[in-house]
Protein backbone atom coordinates (compact mmCIF):
# COMPACT_ATOMS: atom_id res chain seq x y z
CA UNK A 1 0.00 0.00 0.00
CA UNK A 2 1.20 3.70 -0.85
CA UNK A 3 1.60 5.22 2.43
CA UNK A 4 3.68 5.08 5.53
CA UNK A 5 2.44 5.28 9.65
CA UNK A 6 1.06 8.25 10.73
CA UNK A 7 3.97 10.48 11.71
CA UNK A 8 3.87 12.09 15.23
CA UNK A 9 4.43 15.77 15.21
CA UNK A 10 4.87 16.20 18.67
CA UNK A 11 2.81 19.04 20.30
CA UNK A 12 0.06 20.89 18.47
CA UNK A 13 1.76 22.55 15.49
CA UNK A 14 -0.10 26.09 16.14
CA UNK A 15 0.56 26.53 19.13
CA UNK A 16 3.77 29.68 19.65
CA UNK A 17 6.42 27.74 21.19
CA UNK A 18 9.26 28.78 19.39
CA UNK A 19 12.89 28.03 20.65
CA UNK A 20 14.66 31.47 20.10
CA UNK A 21 14.19 34.59 22.31
CA UNK A 22 10.72 36.14 21.12
CA UNK A 23 11.78 39.72 19.69
CA UNK A 24 8.51 39.96 17.22
CA UNK A 25 7.47 42.84 18.78
CA UNK A 26 10.81 44.96 17.28
CA UNK A 27 10.39 46.46 13.69
CA UNK A 28 12.24 44.02 11.28
CA UNK A 29 15.18 46.27 9.57
CA UNK A 30 16.80 44.38 5.98
CA UNK A 31 19.71 44.00 8.10
CA UNK A 32 17.98 41.34 10.25
CA UNK A 33 18.06 39.45 7.77
CA UNK A 34 21.24 37.18 5.87
CA UNK A 35 22.67 39.00 2.78
CA UNK A 36 21.98 36.36 0.10
CA UNK A 37 18.11 36.80 1.44
CA UNK A 38 15.37 36.57 -1.67
CA UNK A 39 12.89 39.40 -1.23
CA UNK A 40 10.16 39.06 -3.79
CA UNK A 41 6.47 39.77 -4.70
CA UNK A 42 4.59 36.78 -6.01
CA UNK A 43 1.82 36.92 -9.02
CA UNK A 44 0.09 34.78 -11.46
CA UNK A 45 -0.66 34.72 -14.90
CA UNK A 46 -4.19 34.77 -15.24
CA UNK A 47 -4.65 37.47 -12.19
CA UNK A 48 -2.67 39.97 -14.06
CA UNK A 49 -1.92 39.28 -17.33
CA UNK A 50 -5.26 40.26 -19.09
CA UNK A 51 -4.80 39.57 -23.28
CA UNK A 52 -6.77 36.03 -23.00
CA UNK A 53 -7.40 36.12 -26.90
CA UNK A 54 -4.13 37.56 -27.88
CA UNK A 55 -1.22 35.85 -29.62
CA UNK A 56 -2.33 33.00 -30.26
CA UNK A 57 -3.77 32.24 -26.69
CA UNK A 58 -5.97 28.99 -25.89
CA UNK A 59 -9.05 28.92 -23.87
CA UNK A 60 -7.83 27.86 -19.86
CA UNK A 61 -10.06 26.25 -17.60
CA UNK A 62 -10.48 29.81 -15.84
CA UNK A 63 -12.12 31.51 -19.03
CA UNK A 64 -14.34 28.79 -18.98
CA UNK A 65 -15.23 29.24 -15.18
CA UNK A 66 -15.63 32.75 -15.67
CA UNK A 67 -18.04 32.90 -17.83
CA UNK A 68 -20.53 30.38 -16.08
CA UNK A 69 -22.98 32.56 -14.67
CA UNK A 70 -22.92 32.62 -11.31
CA UNK A 71 -19.22 31.32 -10.43
CA UNK A 72 -17.71 34.81 -9.43
CA UNK A 73 -18.53 36.63 -6.82
CA UNK A 74 -18.80 39.86 -9.06
CA UNK A 75 -19.45 38.72 -12.49
CA UNK A 76 -16.22 39.44 -13.50
CA UNK A 77 -13.13 37.60 -14.82
CA UNK A 78 -9.57 37.91 -16.30
CA UNK A 79 -10.08 38.96 -19.54
CA UNK A 80 -8.58 41.91 -18.76
CA UNK A 81 -7.11 41.69 -15.17
CA UNK A 82 -4.07 44.33 -14.53
CA UNK A 83 -3.18 44.35 -18.73
CA UNK A 84 -0.07 43.00 -17.17
CA UNK A 85 0.89 41.88 -21.06
CA UNK A 86 0.96 44.84 -22.08
CA UNK A 87 2.29 47.05 -19.14
CA UNK A 88 5.09 44.29 -17.91
CA UNK A 89 7.72 47.14 -18.07
CA UNK A 90 6.44 49.57 -15.97
CA UNK A 91 5.36 46.93 -13.34
CA UNK A 92 8.48 45.60 -13.46
CA UNK A 93 10.21 49.19 -12.93
CA UNK A 94 7.52 49.41 -9.81
CA UNK A 95 9.33 45.77 -8.63
CA UNK A 96 12.93 46.99 -8.82
CA UNK A 97 12.16 50.56 -7.29
CA UNK A 98 10.25 48.59 -4.60
CA UNK A 99 14.09 47.41 -4.36
CA UNK A 100 13.03 43.71 -4.70
CA UNK A 101 15.60 41.40 -5.83
CA UNK A 102 13.39 38.50 -7.07
CA UNK A 103 10.42 38.48 -8.79
CA UNK A 104 7.26 35.15 -8.56
CA UNK A 105 5.49 34.85 -11.71
CA UNK A 106 3.65 32.12 -13.43
CA UNK A 107 3.25 31.14 -17.10
CA UNK A 108 0.46 30.27 -18.83
CA UNK A 109 0.06 27.04 -20.19
CA UNK A 110 -2.46 27.89 -22.70
CA UNK A 111 -0.25 30.29 -24.33
CA UNK A 112 2.73 27.93 -24.95
CA UNK A 113 0.17 25.08 -25.64
CA UNK A 114 -2.76 26.52 -26.67
CA UNK A 115 -4.40 22.99 -27.18
CA UNK A 116 -2.78 21.81 -23.67
CA UNK A 117 0.41 19.51 -25.97
CA UNK A 118 1.03 19.31 -29.93
CA UNK A 119 1.63 22.23 -31.65
CA UNK A 120 3.64 25.30 -29.49
CA UNK A 121 2.82 28.42 -30.11
CA UNK A 122 5.66 30.77 -30.38
CA UNK A 123 4.53 33.81 -29.76
CA UNK A 124 3.51 32.82 -26.11
CA UNK A 125 7.56 31.90 -25.61
CA UNK A 126 8.17 34.82 -26.67
CA UNK A 127 6.27 36.94 -24.36
CA UNK A 128 7.75 35.21 -21.00
CA UNK A 129 11.32 35.59 -22.71
CA UNK A 130 11.23 39.65 -23.06
CA UNK A 131 9.52 39.19 -19.38
CA UNK A 132 12.54 37.44 -18.20
CA UNK A 133 15.17 39.50 -19.70
CA UNK A 134 13.17 42.34 -17.97
CA UNK A 135 13.53 41.06 -15.05
CA UNK A 136 17.49 40.63 -15.60
CA UNK A 137 17.40 44.52 -16.91
CA UNK A 138 16.28 45.59 -13.61
CA UNK A 139 18.51 43.03 -11.11
CA UNK A 140 15.64 40.94 -10.80
CA UNK A 141 15.85 37.15 -10.18
CA UNK A 142 13.31 35.83 -12.08
CA UNK A 143 11.64 32.98 -10.21
CA UNK A 144 8.48 30.87 -12.50
CA UNK A 145 5.76 28.43 -11.49
CA UNK A 146 4.92 26.46 -14.41
CA UNK A 147 0.96 25.99 -12.89
CA UNK A 148 -0.65 28.54 -11.25
CA UNK A 149 -4.37 26.72 -12.01
CA UNK A 150 -4.46 27.90 -15.66
CA UNK A 151 -4.99 24.65 -17.32
CA UNK A 152 -6.13 24.64 -21.01
CA UNK A 153 -9.90 23.96 -21.65
CA UNK A 154 -8.40 21.10 -24.11
CA UNK A 155 -6.69 19.00 -21.77
CA UNK A 156 -10.22 19.74 -19.15
CA UNK A 157 -12.46 18.51 -21.63
CA UNK A 158 -10.58 15.50 -21.91
CA UNK A 159 -10.57 14.85 -18.35
CA UNK A 160 -8.47 16.94 -17.12
CA UNK A 161 -5.56 16.53 -14.25
CA UNK A 162 -7.92 13.41 -12.97
CA UNK A 163 -6.40 11.83 -16.49
CA UNK A 164 -3.11 10.24 -16.42
CA UNK A 165 -2.54 11.73 -19.90
CA UNK A 166 -2.22 15.14 -18.35
CA UNK A 167 0.41 14.07 -16.41
CA UNK A 168 2.59 13.92 -19.80
CA UNK A 169 1.31 16.68 -21.56
CA UNK A 170 2.58 18.96 -18.27
CA UNK A 171 5.89 16.99 -18.56
CA UNK A 172 5.91 18.29 -22.24
CA UNK A 173 5.33 21.72 -20.96
CA UNK A 174 8.03 22.19 -18.50
CA UNK A 175 10.41 20.66 -21.30
CA UNK A 176 9.55 23.22 -23.77
CA UNK A 177 9.69 26.65 -21.03
CA UNK A 178 12.57 25.01 -19.49
CA UNK A 179 14.43 24.41 -23.46
CA UNK A 180 13.71 28.60 -23.78
CA UNK A 181 14.18 30.18 -20.72
CA UNK A 182 16.66 27.71 -18.89
CA UNK A 183 19.85 29.93 -20.31
CA UNK A 184 18.28 32.60 -17.90
CA UNK A 185 16.20 30.92 -15.16
CA UNK A 186 17.98 28.98 -12.50
CA UNK A 187 14.76 28.44 -10.03
CA UNK A 188 11.84 26.67 -10.88
CA UNK A 189 8.16 26.18 -9.21
CA UNK A 190 6.48 23.12 -10.42
CA UNK A 191 3.05 23.68 -8.76
CA UNK A 192 1.59 26.20 -7.02
CA UNK A 193 -0.71 24.89 -3.95
CA UNK A 194 -1.75 21.65 -5.27
CA UNK A 195 -4.41 21.52 -2.37
CA UNK A 196 -6.24 24.69 -4.15
CA UNK A 197 -5.97 22.78 -7.08
CA UNK A 198 -7.71 19.81 -5.67
CA UNK A 199 -10.03 20.54 -3.01
CA UNK A 200 -11.32 23.98 -4.48
CA UNK A 201 -11.39 22.65 -7.91
CA UNK A 202 -12.44 19.10 -7.80
CA UNK A 203 -14.13 18.92 -4.24
CA UNK A 204 -15.94 21.93 -3.42
CA UNK A 205 -16.33 23.11 -6.79
CA UNK A 206 -15.75 26.83 -5.92
CA UNK A 207 -12.62 27.05 -8.49
CA UNK A 208 -12.06 25.54 -12.25
CA UNK A 209 -13.09 23.66 -13.51
CA UNK A 210 -15.77 23.10 -10.74
CA UNK A 211 -16.29 19.41 -10.01
CA UNK A 212 -17.60 18.28 -6.89
CA UNK A 213 -16.22 14.66 -6.37
CA UNK A 214 -13.83 13.21 -3.78
CA UNK A 215 -12.69 10.24 -5.73
CA UNK A 216 -11.63 12.94 -8.32
CA UNK A 217 -9.94 15.45 -6.24
CA UNK A 218 -7.62 12.25 -4.57
CA UNK A 219 -7.04 11.17 -8.17
CA UNK A 220 -5.89 14.51 -9.29
CA UNK A 221 -3.91 14.93 -6.40
CA UNK A 222 -2.03 12.33 -7.10
CA UNK A 223 -1.58 13.53 -10.69
CA UNK A 224 -0.67 16.97 -9.99
CA UNK A 225 2.09 15.72 -7.49
CA UNK A 226 3.32 12.95 -10.25
CA UNK A 227 3.35 15.22 -12.65
CA UNK A 228 5.87 17.57 -10.45
CA UNK A 229 8.09 14.47 -9.63
CA UNK A 230 8.42 14.15 -13.19
CA UNK A 231 8.92 18.00 -14.50
CA UNK A 232 11.65 18.37 -11.82
CA UNK A 233 13.45 15.72 -13.77
CA UNK A 234 13.05 17.42 -16.88
CA UNK A 235 13.79 20.63 -15.84
CA UNK A 236 16.65 19.44 -14.48
CA UNK A 237 17.87 17.35 -17.81
CA UNK A 238 17.41 21.02 -19.53
CA UNK A 239 19.40 23.68 -17.28
CA UNK A 240 22.48 22.61 -15.84
CA UNK A 241 22.32 23.98 -11.81
CA UNK A 242 18.57 24.16 -12.01
CA UNK A 243 16.89 24.26 -8.81
CA UNK A 244 13.47 23.35 -8.32
CA UNK A 245 10.78 22.60 -6.13
CA UNK A 246 7.55 23.25 -5.19
CA UNK A 247 5.15 26.00 -3.46
CA UNK A 248 2.49 23.94 -0.85
CA UNK A 249 -0.51 25.86 0.65
CA UNK A 250 0.12 24.91 4.46
CA UNK A 251 -1.44 25.88 7.59
CA UNK A 252 -0.63 25.42 11.28
CA UNK A 253 -3.64 24.01 13.35
CA UNK A 254 -5.19 23.72 16.51
CA UNK A 255 -8.38 21.79 18.07
CA UNK A 256 -11.44 23.50 18.94
CA UNK A 257 -11.03 22.09 21.94
CA UNK A 258 -8.83 20.19 24.61
CA UNK A 259 -11.28 16.74 23.87
CA UNK A 260 -9.97 13.55 22.47
CA UNK A 261 -12.68 14.13 19.94
CA UNK A 262 -11.42 17.39 18.63
CA UNK A 263 -7.69 16.81 18.83
CA UNK A 264 -8.61 13.23 16.84
CA UNK A 265 -10.27 15.96 14.49
CA UNK A 266 -7.32 18.05 14.24
CA UNK A 267 -4.81 14.98 13.22
CA UNK A 268 -7.24 13.92 10.71
CA UNK A 269 -7.74 17.37 9.29
CA UNK A 270 -3.97 17.76 9.62
CA UNK A 271 -3.99 14.36 7.16
CA UNK A 272 -5.43 16.27 4.16
CA UNK A 273 -4.65 19.95 4.64
CA UNK A 274 -0.60 18.92 5.45
CA UNK A 275 0.63 15.65 5.46
CA UNK A 276 -1.28 14.52 2.15
CA UNK A 277 1.04 16.90 0.32
CA UNK A 278 4.53 16.83 2.01
CA UNK A 279 4.66 13.15 3.22
CA UNK A 280 5.00 11.37 -0.34
CA UNK A 281 7.12 14.58 -1.53
CA UNK A 282 9.74 13.79 1.30
CA UNK A 283 9.40 10.03 0.34
CA UNK A 284 6.74 8.94 2.99
CA UNK A 285 4.40 8.07 0.42
CA UNK A 286 0.43 9.01 1.65
CA UNK A 287 -0.05 8.97 5.62
CA UNK A 288 -1.88 5.75 6.26
CA UNK A 289 -4.21 7.49 8.83
CA UNK A 290 -5.86 9.22 5.44
CA UNK A 291 -5.67 6.50 3.17
CA UNK A 292 -7.41 4.54 5.75
CA UNK A 293 -9.98 7.41 6.45
CA UNK A 294 -10.63 7.60 2.04
CA UNK A 295 -11.18 4.23 1.43
CA UNK A 296 -12.55 3.02 -2.18
CA UNK A 297 -11.78 7.42 -2.98
CA UNK A 298 -7.90 6.84 -3.27
CA UNK A 299 -6.34 7.32 -5.67
CA UNK A 300 -4.76 4.28 -8.63
CA UNK A 301 -1.39 4.85 -7.79
CA UNK A 302 1.09 2.52 -10.25
CA UNK A 303 4.79 1.34 -9.41
CA UNK A 304 7.51 3.36 -9.38
CA UNK A 305 4.70 6.37 -9.06
CA UNK A 306 5.89 7.43 -5.77
CA UNK A 307 9.49 7.33 -6.23
CA UNK A 308 9.02 9.58 -8.95
CA UNK A 309 7.00 12.14 -7.11
CA UNK A 310 9.89 12.11 -4.52
CA UNK A 311 12.38 13.42 -6.35
CA UNK A 312 14.81 15.36 -4.50
CA UNK A 313 13.99 19.43 -4.26
CA UNK A 314 16.50 22.20 -3.83
CA UNK A 315 13.66 24.11 -1.53
CA UNK A 316 10.06 24.12 -0.47
CA UNK A 317 7.78 26.71 -1.19
CA UNK A 318 5.29 27.86 1.66
CA UNK A 319 2.43 29.93 1.18
CA UNK A 320 1.12 31.12 4.39
CA UNK A 321 -2.06 32.66 4.97
CA UNK A 322 -3.66 31.89 8.27
CA UNK A 323 -4.29 28.97 10.89
CA UNK A 324 -7.11 26.40 11.48
CA UNK A 325 -9.08 25.95 14.20
CA UNK A 326 -10.72 22.16 13.97
CA UNK A 327 -13.66 20.80 15.56
CA UNK A 328 -14.93 17.45 15.50
CA UNK A 329 -17.88 16.60 12.87
CA UNK A 330 -19.80 13.33 13.11
CA UNK A 331 -21.50 13.13 9.76
CA UNK A 332 -19.51 15.65 7.91
CA UNK A 333 -17.66 14.80 4.64
CA UNK A 334 -14.91 11.99 4.39
CA UNK A 335 -13.33 13.09 7.47
CA UNK A 336 -15.61 14.39 9.97
CA UNK A 337 -14.34 17.52 10.64
CA UNK A 338 -15.55 21.41 10.38
CA UNK A 339 -12.95 24.59 10.99
CA UNK A 340 -14.08 26.59 13.42
CA UNK A 341 -14.08 30.45 12.80
CA UNK A 342 -11.92 31.94 15.60
CA UNK A 343 -13.34 34.35 18.22
CA UNK A 344 -12.23 37.79 19.50
CA UNK A 345 -8.74 37.65 17.07
CA UNK A 346 -7.88 40.20 14.53
CA UNK A 347 -8.97 39.48 10.93
CA UNK A 348 -8.56 40.83 7.78
CA UNK A 349 -10.97 41.60 5.08
CA UNK A 350 -11.17 38.34 4.03
CA UNK A 351 -11.96 36.92 7.94
CA UNK A 352 -8.97 35.34 7.86
CA UNK A 353 -7.15 35.38 11.21
CA UNK A 354 -3.81 37.93 11.81
CA UNK A 355 -1.26 35.17 13.54
CA UNK A 356 1.87 35.86 12.88
CA UNK A 357 3.39 33.68 15.33
CA UNK A 358 1.02 30.92 13.06
CA UNK A 359 3.49 31.44 10.54
CA UNK A 360 6.80 30.88 13.06
CA UNK A 361 5.01 27.68 14.53
CA UNK A 362 4.39 26.49 10.74
CA UNK A 363 7.84 27.11 9.67
CA UNK A 364 9.31 25.23 12.63
CA UNK A 365 6.67 22.16 12.10
CA UNK A 366 7.99 22.03 8.82
CA UNK A 367 11.30 22.05 9.42
CA UNK A 368 11.47 19.88 12.37
CA UNK A 369 9.41 16.86 10.65
CA UNK A 370 10.35 17.40 6.98
CA UNK A 371 13.96 18.77 7.01
CA UNK A 372 14.18 20.60 3.76
CA UNK A 373 17.41 21.91 2.49
CA UNK A 374 15.67 25.21 1.74
CA UNK A 375 12.56 27.36 3.00
CA UNK A 376 11.02 30.11 0.81
CA UNK A 377 7.81 31.64 2.10
CA UNK A 378 6.25 32.39 -1.40
CA UNK A 379 3.28 34.21 -0.52
CA UNK A 380 2.17 35.77 2.23
CA UNK A 381 -0.08 38.92 2.36
CA UNK A 382 -3.38 40.36 3.31
CA UNK A 383 -6.65 42.03 1.72
CA UNK A 384 -8.54 44.89 3.47
CA UNK A 385 -10.88 47.24 2.15
CA UNK A 386 -8.65 50.16 0.54
CA UNK A 387 -9.84 53.38 0.56
CA UNK A 388 -8.32 56.31 -2.06
CA UNK A 389 -8.28 59.15 -0.06
CA UNK A 390 -9.40 62.22 -2.33
CA UNK A 391 -5.31 63.61 -2.74
CA UNK A 392 -5.00 59.78 -4.06
CA UNK A 393 -3.34 57.66 -0.90
CA UNK A 394 -4.35 54.72 0.04
CA UNK A 395 -3.16 54.80 3.47
CA UNK A 396 -3.20 50.85 4.53
CA UNK A 397 -1.82 50.89 7.67
CA UNK A 398 -3.57 47.56 8.45
CA UNK A 399 -1.97 45.84 5.52
CA UNK A 400 1.46 47.83 6.59
CA UNK A 401 0.85 46.16 10.35
CA UNK A 402 0.14 43.00 8.79
CA UNK A 403 3.76 43.15 6.50
CA UNK A 404 5.95 44.19 9.73
CA UNK A 405 4.55 41.64 12.09
CA UNK A 406 4.98 38.94 9.59
CA UNK A 407 8.71 39.92 9.00
CA UNK A 408 9.28 40.25 12.46
CA UNK A 409 8.23 36.56 12.07
CA UNK A 410 10.07 35.39 9.50
CA UNK A 411 13.31 36.86 11.61
CA UNK A 412 12.19 34.84 14.40
CA UNK A 413 11.78 31.57 12.57
CA UNK A 414 15.59 31.91 11.08
CA UNK A 415 16.35 32.85 14.96
CA UNK A 416 14.97 29.43 15.74
CA UNK A 417 16.63 27.48 13.09
CA UNK A 418 14.54 27.46 9.83
CA UNK A 419 16.47 27.66 6.70
CA UNK A 420 14.44 30.42 5.83
CA UNK A 421 16.18 31.67 2.67
CA UNK A 422 13.29 34.03 1.00
CA UNK A 423 10.15 35.86 1.33
CA UNK A 424 7.73 36.90 -1.61
CA UNK A 425 4.61 39.08 -0.51
CA UNK A 426 1.51 38.54 -1.83
CA UNK A 427 1.02 40.73 -4.20
CA UNK A 428 2.61 43.14 -6.32
CA UNK A 429 -0.60 44.26 -7.88
CA UNK A 430 -4.23 44.79 -6.94
CA UNK A 431 -5.54 41.48 -9.22
CA UNK A 432 -8.34 39.70 -10.37
CA UNK A 433 -8.87 36.93 -6.89
CA UNK A 434 -10.46 34.41 -8.60
CA UNK A 435 -13.73 33.18 -7.65
CA UNK A 436 -13.93 36.55 -5.58
CA UNK A 437 -13.29 38.73 -8.43
CA UNK A 438 -11.66 42.12 -8.19
CA UNK A 439 -13.52 42.88 -4.56
CA UNK A 440 -10.53 41.50 -3.06
CA UNK A 441 -6.97 43.46 -2.61
CA UNK A 442 -3.67 42.24 -1.49
CA UNK A 443 -1.28 44.47 -3.71
CA UNK A 444 1.09 46.56 -2.51
CA UNK A 445 0.41 48.96 -5.29
CA UNK A 446 -3.11 49.71 -6.23
CA UNK A 447 -4.69 49.31 -9.12
CA UNK A 448 -8.24 51.36 -10.44
CA UNK A 449 -9.20 48.46 -12.59
CA UNK A 450 -10.87 51.12 -15.20
CA UNK A 451 -7.97 53.15 -15.57
CA UNK A 452 -4.99 50.49 -15.29
CA UNK A 453 -3.23 53.56 -13.12
CA UNK A 454 -0.85 51.97 -10.59
CA UNK A 455 -0.48 53.74 -6.98
CA UNK A 456 1.85 52.38 -3.97
CA UNK A 457 0.27 51.90 -1.24
CA UNK A 458 0.88 52.83 2.66
CA UNK A 459 2.79 49.56 2.92
CA UNK A 460 4.33 50.14 -0.06
CA UNK A 461 6.34 52.45 0.16
CA UNK A 462 6.67 50.93 4.03
CA UNK A 463 8.61 47.93 2.36
CA UNK A 464 10.27 49.87 -0.40
CA UNK A 465 11.96 52.30 3.15
CA UNK A 466 12.74 48.89 4.61
CA UNK A 467 14.48 47.16 1.58
CA UNK A 468 16.37 50.29 1.15
CA UNK A 469 17.32 49.86 4.34
CA UNK A 470 16.04 52.75 5.54
CA UNK A 471 14.31 52.90 9.00
CA UNK A 472 10.89 52.34 8.15
CA UNK A 473 9.33 52.43 11.28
Amino acid sequence: MPVTAQAQHGPDPSSPQAGAADDSHRVPRRADFPAGFRWGCSTSAYQVEGAVAEDGRGESIWDRFCATPGNIRDASSGDFACDHYHRWPADLDLARDLGLNAYRFSIAWPRIFPQGRGALNPKGLDFYSRLVDGMLERGLEPWPTLYHWDLPQALESRGGWAERDTVAAFVEFADAVARRLGDRVKHWITHNEPWCTVMHGHLEGVHAPGRKDLATALQVSHHVLLSHGLAVDAIRARVPGARAGIALSLHPLRSASASPEDRAAMTRHDGIRNRWFLDPLHGRGYPRDAWERFGAAVPAVRAGDLEAIAAPTDFLGVNYYFPEIVANAPGEGALETRIVPPEAVERTAFGWEVSPEGMVALLERVTRDYRPARILVTENGSTYDDVVTADGRIDDEQRRRYLVRHLAAARQAIAAGVPLEGYFAWSLLDNFEWAEGYGRRFGLVHVDFGTQKRTLKLSGKWFRAFLHGRDPA
